[in-house]
This record gives structure tokens, sequence and C-alpha cells, in this order.
């Protein structure tokens, strides 16, 4: 039993998914039961204050390793307090309110008043600029922020062009422009009754990086939260356990950091750390972690690349650790069972529909570089230009069946790309794979990535993976240019290691895709750079490279 904050866990939320050493006896014997009434406020914090008050939700990490624990009741009370807040300027169900803020007690503190409120929790990244910010809260209609003293600024050079925009509360104290956030809450009821809603009520909204076109904003149910639940269980080793402890360096603002560990912690009533990580630090996330105790974690392949440049503590450790957004690569898995003992599981997902493709290290052995299969409760397939199901081991587009529990109601006040996005019962991803004859997923490439040179269709993951196992080589990436006999040429960038010298290495790396994988996978030229212009979700955007 595990001894915390001097009580005795002895239980956890119930697992939606059995426990057997068989794969597709557990997909079969998958069934979703969803209650009539769900609030993801109810299912992640409110419970906890009648079943075990005294239990630790969030333990926040500062910067000079000062923590400080948070209960599910002390947690609750303060979700309460600003749920009375909101109704008191007039918000309530169906009005969107965001929440510009890093990871901290505050942010979950909003999620579940709003919750509670049944009102719409609009998430933002605070590194996001003014143009994005305006854009969000424009095409939102947010009536209410909540942000701090950094991100205030922003907010109010755009104020003007938000007409719907009424409350802006700062949780650093007072502010010119701005609501003081712990004044108003300390100046109101702890008690509220949770205004009841139904797993299809609306209840977060999450604006799409914008890959392609501006930003889309999926519209999520209650129901979300339990979407992702059996994926958390299998790909986190049957998660929860005893001792379990749960932080993801990814920001609360993007399905990865609150959909993948943070909210479902809480659902089964294991803590979370928080911590604001203006830049990431694999230094001190090393650190973070093994202060804490951090037995699980989402770490994007990006995080972990550099991680990877840092000793790994003797005692590292985590017990479990998924990883996705991009392709992790069979040398960074590799690296993770030989230097930290941990076989990660790769995930997939959208912020359309989070978490249907994963591994489960204790049923079946992941294979490097695939993202697993389907988890159960889902339904992924890989479909032809006609939407028809392909055979396995041929390429298509991976689709989910638009039945999910997980899937987005619709693009906010966007019918024409909701109505886009689905074919028939799939809903489309625009990337590209393949399923082989076990049932793995393979990812190639976002549909608009994909190189056509001499006649092949070229991803480039394969070959970024490759590049990234050369020593020198901390992250690449890969596109196509014009060629005038080929169509397109492969062209390679790349991030060096520190200290790494580029003389002579750029044949030495093309030499190196050449032999690893094949001549007509091979970039024509590669060059050195600093860094990569990535989404704020920490994906290389490819497309600017080629703009550049």
């Amino acid at each position: 039993m595990l001894t915390q904050d001097n009580q005795t866990v002895t239980e956890f939320a119930t697992p939606l998914t059995t426990r057997q050493n068989n794969w597709q006896a557990m997909y079969d014997a998958f069934r979703w039961n969803l209650p009539p009434r769900l609030n993801i406020a109810t299912a992640c914090c409110e419970k906890w204050t009648t079943r075990d008050p005294e239990r630790t939700a969030l333990v926040v990490f500062g910067a000079d390793s000062s923590s400080q624990k948070v209960t599910y009741q002390t947690l609750n009370r303060h979700a309460n307090q600003f749920a009375n807040v909101l109704a008191a300027q007039g918000l309530g169900q169906g009005d969107r309110c965001a929440i510009l803020l890093p990871q901290c007690l505050e942010t979950l503190v909003c999620h579940f008043a709003i919750y509670k409120s049944a009102s719409i929790a609009l998430p933002l990244f605070t590194l996001f600029g003014a143009d994005a910010l305006r854009y969000r809260l424009q095409n939102s209609g947010a009536r209410a922020v909540v942000t701090n003293a950094a991100n205030l600024p922003k907010l109010m050079e755009i104020a003007g062009d938000l007409p719907a925009l009424q409350s802006i509360w700062c949780i650093d104290g007072p502010q010119s422009g701005a609501l003081d956030f712990h004044a108003d809450l300390a100046i109101a009821s702890d008690r509220f009754e949770t205004v009841p809603t139904t797993p299809d009520d609306p209840a977060l909204l999450v604006y799409t990086s914008g890959t392609t076109g501006p930003p889309k904003g999926a519209l999520h149910a209650h129901r979300v939260v339990l979407g992702h639940l059996p994926s958390v269980e299998v790909t986190h080793h049957f998660f929860p356990k005893l001792g379990d402890c749960v932080w993801t360096p990814a920001d609360w603002a993007w399905m990865g950091g609150l959909m993948n560990v943070t909210l479902p912690a809480l659902y089964y009533g294991v803590p979370v750390v928080a911590h604001r990580m203006g830049k990431f630090d694999p230094g001190f996330a090393w650190h973070l972690m093994n202060t804490c105790g951090v037995r699980n974690s989402f770490l994007p392949p990006t995080a972990l690349k550099l991680m990877r440049q840092q000793p790994v503590p003797a005692s590292q450790p985590l017990r479990s650790a998924t990883s996705g957004g991009e392709a992790l690569g069979a040398d960074m898995f590799l690296w993770a069972q030989e230097e930290l003992g941990l076989t990660i599981s790769e995930i997939y997902g959208q912020t359309e529909c989070n978490l249907v493709l994963g591994n489960c290290p204790k049923v079946f052995p992941p294979v490097p570089s695939s993202m697993g299969r389907q988890i159960p409760g889902t339904r992924v397939a890989i479909l032809d230009e006609a939407g028809r199901e392909v055979p396995p081991g041929t390429p298509g587009e991976i689709a989910i069946d638009r039945g999910q529990v997980g899937m987005f109601l619709r693009y906010w006040d966007n019918p024409e790309k909701t109505a886009s996005k689905f074919l028939g019962d799939w809903m489309l991803t625009g990337d590209i794979g393949e399923m082989d004859d076990q049932g793995y997923f393979r990812f190639s490439s976002r549909d608009d990535d994909v190189i056509s040179s001499a006649g092949y269709r070229i991803g480039p993951t394969e070959i970024e993976n490759c590049l990234t196992g050369h020593a020198d080589v901390v992250m690449a990436a890969v596109i196509g240019v014009p060629d005038p006999i080929k169509g397109q040429a492969v062209k390679a960038f790349v991030v060096l290691r520190d200290g790494a010298e580029w003389e002579g290495l750029e044949a030495e790396l093309i030499q190196h895709v050449r032999s690893r994988l094949s001549p007509h996978l091979a970039p024509k030229t590669i060059g050195p750079r600093d860094s990569f212009p990535m989404t704020a979700t920490g994906k290389i955007m490819r497309r600017e490279l080629r703009e550049g």
C-alpha cells in the first residue's frame, strides 16, 4: 500500500479494460457503458472529495525544487469558488472561457470550475503571440480569460478586437485591465452545485495547430475524458498501480498534455506533478522526475531526443512512458530499453480523436517504429482514395470510426470543414500509413508531406529516423524539393549534437541513409541548422522548410 500524506491509499478508480494476456481477447471483451450523466469535474475531482478528500491531487514543483501538495478537497473547493465567480459574472452553460496559463494549480481550478458551470473550456498556449490569440478568441467568441502577469500584455493589446470578451482575470494579483483572480476566489463561496451534464454535452474546445489553413476549433464533449482511459491503462503498463505519479512536459493547453496523462490520472486518483517550464530543459526534466518520483509520463519524441543528450540518473523512477506526435524511431526505442530499462509505448491520435492506437508491452511486444494496435473501444482502418478498407501491407489514409467515444463533436463554427473531415463512417486523419497482418499500424507521412521522386512516393519519417540514428544528429527533417528530372529530390536538414563538426559529415550522412535504408531514399543534399520551425505541439513544420 502507498502511504501518502499520512494516509493509506488503497484504491483507485476501476479500470475500464480487462487485464488479460491475450490482446485480441481484451479487445473483443471491451464494451462501453456510458452513464446518463457525466461531468469531467465530477469524474476527475469532485468524486474524490467523498471517497478520499485528503488524497494528493497535484504536486506543484518550483524552479527551486520546492514543492506544494494540493489535495482533491482543496482543488475542488477552489473550483467551486471560481464557478461561483463565473456565475456572478453571468457566465454559464455554453459560454467559452479561455485559460491562458502554464502548468499550475490555477489551470486545473479553471478547468474544473468551467466544467462544473457547463461552460466550455478553451485552453490557450502561453507561447502564442497576439495574432494567434486574437484569432482563437475571436473565432470562439470567448467571454472570459484567466491568465498571468506575463501574458496579460498580449491580451491588453488585442482586447479592442474582442467584442465578446467581458472578463479577464490575472492570477498574479492586481493588474491594470484585469480582475484579481485570487481576491475574487477569497470572497466566493466554496460550495457549488455542479450543473447536470450528459456525456454528449460540450466541455472542451481545442484548436488544431493549423498545418493547413487557419486553426480549427475541435469541440469535445464531457465523454472525451472516458475516451482516453483505455489507452492510458494499457499503454502505461496497466495503469494505475500503487506508487504511480504522473508528469508530462507537454503543455496542458494541448490534448497531449491535458488528456494523454493529466486528466486521466486525476480520474483514477493518481497525483499529477505540475511545473512551469518556459523552455524545455532536459537536465531539469530528469531532476524533476527523480525528485518527485514520477513513474509515468507522456514524453514527445523531441523531448526524449534532448533528454538522451543528458546523463541519465542512476535511479530514474519511470516505470511507463508513452510518446507520440512524431515517430519515435527504432534508435530512440532501443536507447530507452538499454539505458532506461523502459519500453516506451508509442501512441497515435489527433486533436479531433485522440489515443486510438497504442502499444501494450505487458501483452504484446511493441515493434520499433510502429504506433501499435487498435486500442480496446476504438476502430481504426487504412482506406484507399475511394474510402474502402485496404488489405494489410497496403499504404493508404489512416481513418477512425466516427462513433468513437473520444471523437470530437464538430469544428467550432465551421460546418464545411466538419463535413469534409468525414467520409461515410470514417474520420479522415490526413495521415498516410499502413497496417500489417498482425494489426500493427505504421505512420508514413502527412498526405501533404509525401515526396514524389522518380515514381517513388517517399515519406520523410523513415529517413528522419535513420538520420537521428547517427551519433552526431540530434534532430532531422526531410522535405521534397523541385528536381528537373525526378520531379522532386529528397533534401534533409539536421540539428547536430554539441561539438559535432560539419566538415565531411554531409557525405557521411547521405551514405548512412543509402546503406541503412536504400539508395532511392538517400537525400540529395543535407544542410545543418541550429533549430527547426515547430508547431506549438512540438511537430516539425516541414511546410516552412519547403517555403524557406
